[in-house]
């Protein structure tokens, strides 16, 4: 696989940009936060295509260029007020690895690998480290975190670690541990614990809504984690590295915004997505761009971020997804001089409007001012029934309201479908409705598993190439094991 081009992601969904944005106060060097007042004012407006919410009165100021002061990467503060940081530096390494060492030992999975990332690199701010109770339930309940000076910063999903019954017996009364990862490196210290109680049951009912079977964050991590959580401060032995031949792509918040300077963005707007970049995709990111530049911005950033962590198990792997990204890039579908492609490590929940709202505050700490989202965010069908499990507006009313995601720009977007008469991705028309083919994921994958084209237009060719082939060689793996069943 060969990944030449330079790719800096920035997470969005955007369909109908309908930029009536929550109410902005420009200034020439950065983004101040959005009024809350007004915010606190907004109200539904009902589209035949998106449930869109307008401020009232919004009113839109072009970014002054009068004065040439250097653009920064403040365009948004991070949570808190700074980035955090908790890899020890190497000058005090291997005193730090001495003592982990010696302390009692906690195995980590790889999805808990995957959180230590996530923490390690400020994605969380201001969060220090495996929740404590306290944070656990502000969380759980309140979907937020109050700060010491009085503030809110959004928190939306429980960033905690699960052992047994025999680990917390073998920690005893030490205050400190050392975290073991999945290969038994010595990766972390967690000090000044605090064991608390699992309660499965309500952590699920409350992030997903359900307690319904099959849901894959569920089976994959809780049903079969430990009866105790542990929280406490993280100290990271060493930056965190995947030797997956994609770590050039894994960019922290600090190295995105360190970028996002280099590069002298105004405005940087993040587009999420788990599934490969279709034309419908780019179509959506491009047109974004276009009405930020009329609305004059002069440098508009996209950050195309896919989902680096686990997902469940139809969905396309990262190497695939990643290679797939590049040959969109190659193909001019998006412009790699406006465009940063980066991989952002959370682990996927689908936990629906809950997990939108992680994804949209880890954005804001890796400096984007713009969040892009669309129909059913971080949704899937749901596990029993032939449904969606979430209302598939609801992600985009919640980030509207959400606690601590005010100083955020949420854009809306409206449906993109394949006009079978113009043999292109473009922009539902309600109006011809019976002239456009909606080509779902599922649907897309079925595509390329039977080896049968899309529509011309749907996809670039280079792109749809990976898939076939990913698919192709699953179905040789496939064939190669049965042949060795039926030979043993």
């Amino acid at each position: 696989m060969s990944l030449t081009i330079k790719l800096h992601l920035i997470t969005s969904h955007s369909h109908h940009l309908n930029l009536n944005f929550h109410t902005l106060n420009h200034h020439p060097t950065k983004f101040t936060s959005f009024n809350p007042n007004i915010r606190s004012k907004s109200i539904y407006h009902s589209d035949p295509l998106v449930s869109i919410v307008y401020n009232t009165k919004p009113r839109m100021h072009s970014p002054s260029r009068s004065v040439q002061a250097p653009i920064k990467s403040s365009l948004i503060d991070p949570d808190g007020g700074r980035l955090v940081d908790l890899v020890i530096p190497e000058s005090e390494r291997a005193s730090r690895v001495l003592e982990a060492q010696a302390l009692p030992k906690v195995s980590l999975s790889k999805i808990d690998f995957e959180w230590v990332h996530v923490i390690s690199e400020g994605w969380a701010s201001p969060l220090k480290g495996f929740m404590r109770e306290d944070e656990y339930l502000q969380s759980l309940h309140f979907n937020s975190l109050r700060m010491k000076d009085g503030s809110v910063v959004n928190m939306s999903l429980p960033i905690v670690l699960a052992i047994d019954d025999e680990t917390k017996e073998r920690i005893g009364s030490s205050t400190n541990v050392g975290l073991v990862g999945p290969n038994g490196d010595l990766i972390a210290i967690l000090r000044s614990i605090e064991i608390y109680k699992h309660n499965k049951e309500e952590r699920i009912a409350r992030t997903w809504g359900t307690t319904a079977p099959g849901l894959p964050y569920v089976e994959e991590v809780i049903t079969s984690a430990g009866n105790w959580l542990i929280g406490g401060d993280l100290e990271v032995l060493e930056p965190i590295k995947y030797n997956d031949g994609l770590d050039n792509y894994r960019l922290s918040p600090q190295q995105l915004r360190k970028e996002f300077d280099s590069r002298q963005a105004d405005a940087v707007f993040a587009f999420q997505l788990r599934n490969p970049v279709h034309n419908g995709h780019a179509l959506l990111m491009n047109d974004t761009r276009r009405r930020l530049l009329e609305m004059g911005y002069k440098n508009p950033i996209l950050l195309l971020h896919p989902l680096g962590g686990f997902t469940k198990a139809d969905d396309v792997p990262l190497d695939v997804r990643m290679e797939q990204h590049s040959k969109v890039l190659e193909d001019g579908i998006l412009d790699p001089e406006t465009t940063i492609v980066a991989i952002f490590p959370s682990p996927m929940h689908y936990a629906g409007p809950t997990e939108v709202q992680w994804h949209a505050k880890a954005r804001i700490n890796a400096g984007a001012n713009f969040y892009i989202v669309g129909r059913d965010p971080a949704g899937m069908g749901h596990p029993t029934e032939n449904r969606d499990l979430y209302d598939p507006d609801h992600g985009k009313k919640v980030l509207s309201m959400a606690p601590g995601l005010e100083k955020l720009n949420i854009l809306p977007f409206r449906v993109a479908a394949y006009d079978t008469v113009h043999k292109k991705m473009a922009f539902f028309d309600p109006s011809r409705a019976k002239e456009f083919l909606f080509i779902s994921g599922t649907k897309m994958r079925n595509f390329a598993k039977t080896g049968e084209n899309p529509p011309d237009g749907f996809m670039c060719p280079g792109g749809w190439k990976v898939l076939v082939n990913y698919y192709e060689s699953l179905q040789t793996e496939e064939g190669s094991q049965q042949a060795a069943v039926l030979s043993a």
